[in-house]
């Protein structure tokens, strides 16, 4: 059953929702929508939250695994709004966001779930994950028109890099900005506010927590990438969305002829290529 906006879904089944995690989904389009519900429901996920269209088709086996709560991604509340609602409605628990055609990925995934993941988290103390969103795409353009496509899916081996975070003339502790992936090779069609690729997508809900819109926390210790006292697990997501952005805006489209360059390498969709990447940290979680 729909729920007409996150309003009347969170008061009305938020206080009853099953223990365990609660993740967003905001579906942009349909493209990945099925593979994006089944992937997160497989990792764990009993709470998934689709923020979709009115009209938005669901495959079949996907209609039970999530709450369709219609949204307009276009005329309605920004994704910033969104989650500063959930976090406010839902104190103490952890939530996670995500787009459509974005697959969460963190250290042994394939064989562990994301509530043993944030048991970890929570046992060093630590309320956020710092997460690297990866950027995905079809190397054949020609046959995956918006570059998408999950058998062919590649990612680039190199090419990121990391910035201190500065405020008020001195260096932030343990921030970092990160930078790399189609958002750094093709950054002449991005704004620079738009180039990051981290994203603190996976945090536990606190009173007065608030996600701005360059999507930092007004606790800073949620945006840092570790622990002071040891290196603390990462996560990534692999996302195919900034590749559909690239091919489907007009201003862009013509300027890509592919997005495979001499360190792209097939995505295998599993946890150790990307820590062989450097592209998350298992930290001390064995």
């Amino acid at each position: 059953m729909k729920a007409p906006s996150l309003d009347a879904f969170l008061k009305k089944q938020g206080g009853s929702l099953p223990k365990g995690p609660v993740a967003l989904v905001f579906a942009e389009d349909e493209i990945g929508l099925g593979s994006t519900l089944r992937h997160h429901a497989r990792i764990g996920f009993e709470n998934i939250l689709l923020l979709a269209r009115d009209d938005v088709v669901l495959p079949t086996d996907c209609v039970d695994l999530c709450h369709h709560i219609v949204k307009d991604p276009f005329n309605q509340d920004s994704l910033t709004a969104v989650v500063n609602k959930a976090i406010a409605a839902l104190p103490g628990r952890w939530l996670y966001y995500c787009y459509n055609g974005e697959y969460l990925h963190f250290p042994f995934c394939e064989n562990r779930s994301v509530s043993e993941l944030i048991t970890f988290i929570t046992e060093e103390r630590r309320n956020s994950a710092f997460t690297y969103v990866i950027d995905l795409y079809a190397a054949d353009l020609d046959n995956n028109p918006y570059g998408y496509s999950l058998e062919n899916a590649h990612l680039d081996s190199s090419g990121y890099y990391a910035l201190t975070r500065w405020k008020d003339g001195g260096v932030m502790d343990r921030q970092l900005s990160i930078y790399g992936g189609l958002k750094w090779r093709f950054e002449e069609h991005l704004p620079w506010t738009k180039r990051r690729i981290d994203r603190v997508a996976l945090f536990q809900a606190q009173s007065g927590l608030q996600l701005d819109e360059d999507q930092m926390f007004n606790v800073e210790e949620y945006n840092t990438y570790q622990c002071p006292w040891h290196h603390s697990v990462t996560i990534a997501i692999c996302s195919f969305r900034t590749a559909k952005y690239l091919k489907s805006n007009p201003g862009s489209t013509f300027d890509v002829e592919s997005f495979a360059w001499a360190k792209s390498e097939r995505f295998h969709w599993n946890s150790q290529q990307l820590m062989d990447l450097g592209l998350m940290e298992p930290g001390q979680w064995f």
